[in-house]
């Protein structure tokens, strides 16, 4: 790893990291917040280990998008949770782009998806670099404690964070999304994207489908909050929640579901109310 930024903030440490990824075949950058660490820390087995957070991001964003615009280095440092935010998706020379350069599929549209279909298979494989990869990676350059890690995102990237705690639920101990792409196997977004990282065999998209994941799941125990603003000028066309409430119903799935009179779906509703969901996977993750 090269680390490329430093900043101190509120007692704890932002950094921004740079590295090679075997799974994306390109180098990747992921920011990290260290909250003040306890003396006792150190390195080594012994050393104490915190809770993390990681948080995946929306179309167009970076990993810089979270860190710079939601407010969370606050209260993460107040109770000890490390929060890690990857870019999202591979970028460099020699990465698949769209040609026409839209900003919903390609660079910065990854989907947190294994793509399947030329060209974007080579580099495209951004759920197994979330769900393996980072957090190994994670787990042996910082102290954070591999047995708890909760996962949240925005948009796109909530769509990731519901596709893989539904996948994974063992590796998690909640789940939480600002405005996620709930059923993107039905939406103008999600059908895009699909259609291009993994053909037009729609079975093939289901794994990658909360709502579809939901109907065909037995249990699912993780606390799971969903945060939605009804002034969101995406929810009807391309979020659509609805969807994933009906099917967590008929499977008895219990969903935190909280609408937000008059909110949109920018980082200024993010930051109204990211307190909460760290509050939220902070009481799951000292539970």
């Amino acid at each position: 790893m090269k680390q490329i930024a430093e900043s101190a903030c509120f007692g704890g440490r932002q950094y921004r990291f740079e590295h090679h990824s075997i799974t994306l075949a390109c180098l990747m950058r992921f920011s990290i917040y260290l909250p003040p660490l306890p003396t006792e820390t150190g390195q080594g087995p012994g050393m104490t280990r915190l809770p993390v957070l990681y948080w995946l991001s929306g179309l167009s964003c970076t990993d810089e998008n979270f860190i710079q615009k939601a407010g969370a280095q606050r209260l993460a440092a107040e109770l000890g949770m490390i929060l890690v935010a990857p870019d999202t998706s591979p970028r460099g020379e020699g990465v698949a782009d769209d040609p026409g350069q839209a900003y919903d599929l390609g660079l910065g549209a990854g989907f947190y998806i294994n793509a399947s279909e030329t060209p974007w298979a080579a580099n495209y494989r951004m759920f197994d670099y979330v769900a393996e990869e980072l957090p190994a990676l994670v787990c042996r350059h910082f102290p954070v404690d591999p047995e708890r890690q909760s996962v949240s995102g925005h948009s796109m990237g909530g769509h990731g964070a519901l596709v893989l705690a539904l996948r994974k639920p063992a590796c998690f101990r909640s789940v939480s999304a600002f405005a996620p792409i709930c059923a993107p196997a039905s939406c103008p977004w999600g059908r895009k994207a699909f259609t291009a990282y993994l053909g037009t065999d729609e079975s093939a998209w289901q794994q990658y489908d909360a709502t579809r994941l939901m109907s065909g799941i037995s249990e699912f125990t993780l606390p799971l909050l969903i945060d939605q603003g009804d002034a969101d000028p995406f929810l009807q066309e391309q979020l659509q929640p609805e969807l994933l409430l009906a099917a967590a119903r008929q499977n008895g799935v219990s969903i935190d579901y909280r609408l937000r009179p008059g909110y949109d779906h920018s980082y200024f509703y993010i930051a109204s109310f990211i307190a909460e969901h760290l509050q939220f996977h902070f009481a799951a993750l000292t539970a």
